[in-house]
């Protein structure tokens, strides 16, 4: 009795200790596999933040290259646009050229004998331009003026009297001048030059009258001569470039046979006058 009672007792005891032992083990492997998968949902949301952020700057790059890609046609646009009126322009310019040439066909061409002086006076001066056909010489107003400038430099006296000994030859003595004065389209700079010249219509006015006196004191008729000033508005180039603007700042010769007619010009246009 006493033996069973101690077989009792010992079965109960390591009863005891077996269940108390298995208790303990998966407490332990639980409390680690738990803060693995604490480790694990924390990746886990620091990846999906990740994602977040990934798709977030994705939408960013997708509306900056939309915007990109919308930009870059409407410049293709633009540059289309530009180069048609560019190219209109240009056949604008040449249909007005052909139409001048047209009109003043065999009146406003000057003799052979005074195109071939006119056109060895361009070689010899490379500011002196000649077109033979219209009978436009034109000369580069820097050159004859200084910047801001309407009274001539010393050497333009040379290139001037030249044309006028051409001008007063024979053969041209029935020809027409019309002296035109043509400036880029920068304001006039400085106070003093300001009150003298207000705007580009003066300057180039006053340019234009200085070379018609030039060549009237250089023994041109005067009454062969008009002057007229265009300032800004008849531009060669655009004006976007120093070189540009130098090509603009002009003083044009134009050299014309009696009967081509010429607004003011009473003799050559009678039907007005």
């Amino acid at each position: 009795m006493k033996a069973s009672r101690l077989l009792s007792a010992s079965l109960w005891l390591g009863t005891l200790i077996a269940v108390s032992g298995c208790t303990l083990l998966p407490n332990t492997q639980l409390t680690a596999s738990q803060l693995q998968n604490q480790a694990l949902a924390e990746q886990c949301r620091a990846q999906l933040a990740e994602i977040e952020n990934l798709k977030v700057h994705n939408r960013g790059t997708e509306d900056r290259l939309i915007r990109t890609e919308e930009e870059l046609a409407q410049l293709q646009e633009q540059v289309g646009l530009d180069r048609k009126q560019l190219v209109n322009y240009q056949r604008e310019r040449a249909e007005l050229h052909e139409q001048y040439k047209g009109l003043v066909g065999g009146r406003a061409r000057v003799p052979p004998e005074v195109g071939a002086q006119l056109a060895e006076l361009s070689r010899q001066y490379p500011a002196l331009q000649f077109d033979p056909v219209t009978g436009i010489s034109k000369l580069d107003t820097d050159v004859l003026f200084d910047s801001g400038e309407a009274q001539l430099k010393p050497g333009a006296e040379k290139v001037l009297g030249e044309l006028v000994r051409v001008l007063k030859s024979p053969q041209a003595a029935d020809l027409k001048i019309m002296v035109c004065g043509h400036t880029d389209n920068q304001q006039i700079a400085g106070r003093s030059v300001r009150d003298q010249f207000p705007n580009n219509f003066h300057l180039s006015s006053a340019r234009a009258l200085a070379v018609a006196d030039q060549m009237r004191r250089q023994g041109l008729p005067e009454e062969r001569m008009g002057v007229a000033g265009f300032g800004p508005h008849q531009p060669i180039a655009p004006n976007a470039t120093p070189t540009d603007r130098q090509k603009n700042r002009r003083v044009e010769i134009f050299v014309m046979n009696r009967d081509v007619p010429v607004v003011g010009w009473t003799d050559s246009m009678p039907s007005v006058y």
